[in-house]
C-alpha cells in the first residue's frame, strides 16, 4: 500500500463542502482528502490531509492527469458552497461539481462529473479508511452499490448512470468516457452500520436545490459594501461551520493542521469556543442573520448552563464538555507535522476572559432584540457572584497558554466587562434585579487595578500579563469593549507597540512565540505564523484610532491573503506565502466581515 506522505500539499490548495454537520475539504487534484462523518468531530474516512493515500480519499479526475494532476480552474458557484472545478486536457474539458446536499436523514457526498468539450476519459479511486485511516472497511456489491462497513459505520456508493467500476490496490476505482453534456452523478451516502440503507438522493435534484438554498440565504446579506463577495464568502463559511442541530459554531473542520510546518503546535479545532461569542453574534446580527444569531445564543445559554466554577473556555458542538486530548501515531501528519492530535487538552482550563465573553454577548442579544429566555438573567447573576470572588486568580488567557498561569490583561479587561455589562443591564432595565452597588464596585476596582498593574508608562503600553514586558495582541480590542476610549493616549500607545513589537511581514503575530525567546508565555516550542484573526483586529483599532488609509491599507493586503476560493486558515506566513493552522477557520473569516463592517457598514447590529 502507498502510504507516502502528501509534501507538496498546501492549506491553501482546499476547497470546502459541507452540510452544516459536517464539512469535506476538495484538493486542486479532485481529491476529497478530508471528511468525517456523521459530525464535524466524528472520525474521519478520509484522513489523506494529515497522512497518505492509504489513510483515506477519493479522487475525480481525467486519466490523463495522473496522479498529482492539478485542475485548470475552480469556484464556487456565486453566493454558494457547490464547487466546480475544471480540467483542460488534450482530449478535451470536464467539470466535476461537489457539493453535500442538506440533510435529511443521512450525510450524502454528491459529485458531478459532466463533459465540456470533446472527449474526456475520467478515473475515480475511492479509498474509504475509518477511524481516521486506521480502519479498512469490508467492501461488498448491494442492489448496484459498492457497501463499505466497518463496526458501526457504513457507506454506500453508486453512480447514476452506474460505470465501470472495480476493485484493485485496497480501494475502488471506475473508469468511463463523456462527451459534451454528458453526465455522471456519485453519491456517498454513510448510515450507521446496524440501520437500514437511508432513502435514496436525487443528485440533479441535490444540486439545483442547494444552489437555489445558498443563494436564497445569501441574499439576506445586509452588507454592500467594499469587497462584498469577500464578505459574502466568509459568512456563507460560517454557516457551513455552523452545526444545524444545536446552532453551535466549530471554529475549524479540522484538526492539527500546524501553526509551523513541521512544528508541534497542532490542535483539534472541531469544537464550539466561548471566545468567538460576541464576535459571531456582533457579525451574524449586524450582517441581517438575525435567526443564526440567535441560534448561537440559544447554543451559549445551553452549554454554559450550571455550576459556574465549571465553565469551560470550549464544548462539542451539543454542548459536550468532555473533549479528552488523544494523539494518532499512525497519522504522520500535514507535511510530516506531529503530533495529529484529537480532543483539547485546553477544555481544562481556567481562563477568566470567557465571563466577560459570555455577558457581553448576553447584552448585544438583548439589546438587539432577540427574544430573552427566563433563565438567561439568572444565569448572568450566577456567573456575576462567581466573578465577584475569583476575578483575582491568574488564569491561561485567551491563547490557552500551556506554560502556567498568569494575571493576563486581557483576561482582567473582560472580567471589567462582564461588570460593566451587568450594570449597564439593571441600569437600563429597572425591573430586573441584581447587586447593581456590587457590580459597580468591581468594575472600579478592576479599571483601576489593570490601569496600574498591566500598564508600563516608560513605553506607554498595555502588556501582555501584570509585570511583564511582552505584548499580546488581544490587547488591540480594549476600545472595541469599551474599557478606554479610542483616543486615549494609551490606547493610542498601545496600538503603536504591538504594531512595532509583533509586526510580522506587515502583519501581526498573537504574541512572541519564538524559539529564542527563553520566556515564552505558552511553554511550547517553535514559533507560528501570523494570526489573521489579530490582523483583522489591528485593522479595526487603527480605524478606531484616527487612522482610516492605514486601515484600509491593511483590510486590502489581509483580503488578498484567502485562496482562490475565498478561504482563510488561522495563521498566515508571509515569508513563504502560504497559510497555516486549521481550515477553513471561523475566527479568521469573523475577523474580515467584523473589519468589513467596521470600515465601511453603515448599519448597527440587529
Amino acid at each position: 500500500m502507498n502510504a507516502r506522505i502528501r509534501d507538496c500539499a498546501r492549506i491553501e490548495d482546499y476547497a470546502l463542502i459541507g452540510d452544516e454537520q459536517t464539512a469535506a475539504l476538495v484538493g486542486r487534484d479532485g481529491s476529497i482528502d478530508w471528511l468525517c462523518l456523521p459530525r464535524f468531530d466524528s472520525g474521519a474516512c478520509f484522513a489523506r490531509l494529515l497522512g497518505g493515500a492509504d489513510h483515506g480519499h477519493w479522487r475525480i479526475a481525467p486519466e490523463s492527469a495522473g496522479d498529482e494532476g492539478i485542475c485548470t480552474r475552480r469556484a464556487y458557484r456565486p453566493d454558494t458552497l457547490v464547487l466546480d472545478t475544471e480540467w483542460d486536457t488534450p482530449d478535451g474539458t470536464v467539470r466535476v461539481t461537489d457539493l453535500m446536499p442538506q440533510r435529511e436523514h443521512a450525510p450524502d457526498v454528491v459529485r458531478i462529473v459532466e463533459g465540456v468539450s470533446g472527449r474526456v476519459t475520467v478515473r475515480s479511486t475511492l479509498r474509504l479508511r475509518f477511524d481516521y485511516g486506521s480502519i479498512m472497511p469490508w467492501m461488498r456489491r448491494s442492489d448496484g452499490h459498492r457497501v463499505a462497513v466497518a463496526g458501526p459505520d457504513s457507506v454506500w456508493l453508486r453512480s447514476e448512470p452506474p460505470v465501470r467500476t472495480w476493485g484493485e490496490d485496497y480501494g475502488t476505482h471506475s473508469e468511463f468516457t463523456l462527451g459534451e453534456g454528458e453526465r455522471v452523478a456519485f453519491v456517498l451516502t454513510w448510515h450507521p452500520s446496524h440501520e437500514r440503507r437511508p432513502r435514496l438522493v436525487d443528485p440533479y435534484e441535490a444540486l439545483e436545490s442547494s444552489v437555489a438554498d445558498w443563494r436564497r440565504w445569501a441574499r439576506h446579506c445586509r452588507y454592500d459594501g467594499p469587497h462584498r463577495d469577500a464578505v459574502v464568502r466568509s459568512l456563507i463559511t460560517l454557516k457551513a461551520l455552523t452545526y444545524a442541530p444545536t446552532g453551535g459554531i466549530v471554529a475549524a473542520p479540522t484538526t492539527s493542521l500546524p501553526e509551523r510546518l513541521g512544528g508541534v503546535r497542532n490542535w483539534d479545532y472541531r469544537y464550539c469556543w466561548l471566545r468567538d461569542s460576541t464576535l459571531a453574534l456582533g457579525a451574524l446580527l449586524t450582517a441581517g442573520y438575525q435567526e443564526e444569531a440567535e441560534a448561537w445564543r440559544n447554543w451559549l445559554l445551553r452549554a454554559v448552563a450550571g455550576n459556574p466554577a465549571a465553565l469551560q473556555i470550549m464544548y462539542g458542538v451539543a454542548g459536550e464538555r468532555r473533549l479528552p486530548e488523544t494523539e494518532l501515531p499512525w497519522l504522520p501528519g500535514f507535511a510530516g507535522s506531529s503530533p495529529v492530535r484529537t480532543g483539547n487538552g485546553a477544555v481544562e482550563q481556567f481562563q477568566l476572559d470567557v465571563y466577560g465573553e459570555v455577558m457581553d454577548s448576553l447584552s448585544l442579544a438583548r439589546s438587539a432584540g432577540l427574544p430573552t429566555r427566563p433563565h438567561m438573567w439568572s444565569i448572568q447573576r450566577a456567573l456575576m457572584d462567581f466573578l465577584a470572588s475569583a476575578w483575582r486568580q491568574p488564569d491561561q488567557g485567551l491563547w490557552e497558554v500551556r506554560g502556567g498561569r498568569r494575571h493576563f490583561v486581557h483576561s482582567k479587561v473582560m472580567v471589567w466587562v462582564a461588570a460593566d455589562r451587568a450594570v449597564q443591564t439593571l441600569e437600563q432595565r429597572r425591573e430586573t434585579s441584581g447587586d447593581l452597588a456590587g457590580w459597580r464596585r468591581l468594575r472600579e476596582e478592576v479599571h483601576r487595578e489593570v490601569c496600574e498593574k498591566g500598564y508600563d508608562p516608560e513605553r506607554n503600553t498595555f502588556t501582555q500579563s501584570y509585570g511583564s514586558r511582552e505584548l499580546d495582541a488581544a490587547l488591540l480590542l480594549i476600545p472595541r469593549v469599551g474599557f478606554l476610549p479610542p483616543d486615549d493616549p494609551r490606547v493610542i500607545g498601545t496600538v503603536d507597540a504591538i504594531r512595532a513589537d509583533l509586526g510580522h511581514g506587515g502583519f501581526l503575530r498573537r504574541y512572541d512565540s519564538e524559539e529564542d525567546d527563553e520566556a515564552v508565555v505558552d511553554g511550547l516550542p517553535g514559533g507560528e505564523g501570523a494570526f489573521l484573526a489579530c490582523s483583522f483586529w489591528l485593522v479595526d483599532a487603527l480605524h478606531l484610532t484616527g487612522r482610516p488609509k492605514e486601515a484600509r491599507e491593511l483590510f486590502e493586503r489581509l483580503v488578498r491573503v484567502a485562496n482562490d476560493v475565498g478561504l482563510l486558515a488561522e495563521e498566515y506566513d508571509p515569508g513563504a506565502d502560504r497559510q497555516l493552522g486549521n481550515f477553513p477557520q471561523a475566527f479568521s473569516h469573523l475577523g474580515l466581515v467584523n473589519s468589513a463592517l467596521t470600515l465601511f457598514g453603515t448599519e448597527e447590529a440587529g
